[in-house]
């Protein structure tokens, strides 16, 4: 039994794990093998990737792209690093004009990611808003990232956001889903109407526990990154979460028992054997 396809935007992938290209070091460098490793380890069919020149290239010259199969994996630019509305929008025209020559259907996607400053790294949301609607008005089919902030996440679905990925906790922090109430009122409220608008949590994902968590409140898929990359195994961790994200999709599906103050017997506490007499 296996979780659903995830839709957005006219496609479908099996996978509902997308996962991240950065952080894979060996040695303080990158290990472009060790990213590919993981990234199969995950069952992934999405994967983002920063386009500032400068990480795309390893000390050797490699690209990070020749490391993908372009045919097996939809890349997702990503505008990491960004702190307006306008930097974002020109990483995002870059990350196409990249990907346009490369036959990959990711060249017109965008995960637009406007931070608000260096030490949180937290989005800032009215530029966010801001390069949400000019890349929208470019052709652009934009995922993103925002706020667990159930105003801002459907400020940006209104604009035309192809899905609203809220944060679980601070990027790379590995605290998991801080907000979780939050979650849930964003979930019922862009999926009011239009059950199958994909939400997905996307930062502060540590560990597996994490993810089968935020599929458990609902979420369509869970985006990660530092989780994966900066374990002491990240090619074990990485399967670790593609089972977390299924078996938290199989919950949320089959549905959980409600939560008690008292114990319930699992077994009927009816014609049950006489003990014996005492004698």
């Amino acid at each position: 039994m296996h979780a659903a396809p995830l839709k957005i935007a006219g496609f479908e992938f099996e996978s509902r794990l997308f996962v991240g290209t950065g952080k894979y070091l060996r040695g303080g460098e990158p290990d472009y093998e060790l990213m590919r490793a993981a990234l199969d380890a995950s069952g992934c069919q999405v994967v983002t990737v920063a386009v500032r020149r400068e990480r795309l290239y390893d000390p050797q010259g490699r690209s990070l792209l020749d490391f993908l199969d372009l045919k097996r994996y939809t890349i997702l630019p990503n505008t990491a690093g960004c702190f307006s509305a306008d930097d974002a929008i020109r990483s995002a025209r870059l990350g196409r004009e990249l990907l346009e020559g490369m036959n990959n259907r990711g060249a017109k996607w965008v995960k637009l990611e406007v931070l608000g400053d260096r030490k949180t790294l937290l989005p800032d949301p009215i530029e966010t808003l801001r390069a949400c609607e000019t890349l929208l008005k470019e052709g652009f089919t934009v995922l993103a990232y925002s706020n667990d902030d159930p105003i801002l996440a459907r400020r940006l679905k209104d604009a035309g956001a192809a899905s609203v990925m809220p944060l679980g906790s601070p990027i790379g922090s590995g605290q998991g889903i801080l907000n979780p109430n939050n979650i849930r009122i964003i979930l019922e409220d862009l999926k009011s109407g239009d059950a199958e608008y994909p939400v997905i949590v996307d930062a502060g994902v540590g560990t597996a526990s994490d993810v089968t968590i935020a599929m458990e409140l609902g979420a369509d898929g869970v985006l990660l990154n530092t989780g994966i990359a900066s374990a002491g195994d990240p090619v074990r961790m990485a399967h670790a979460m593609r089972l977390a994200i299924e078996a938290g999709w199989l919950a949320a599906q089959a549905g959980r028992i409600p939560r008690k103050l008292y114990a319930s017997a699992s077994s009927p506490m009816t014609d049950r054997i006489a003990p014996a007499a005492a004698k």
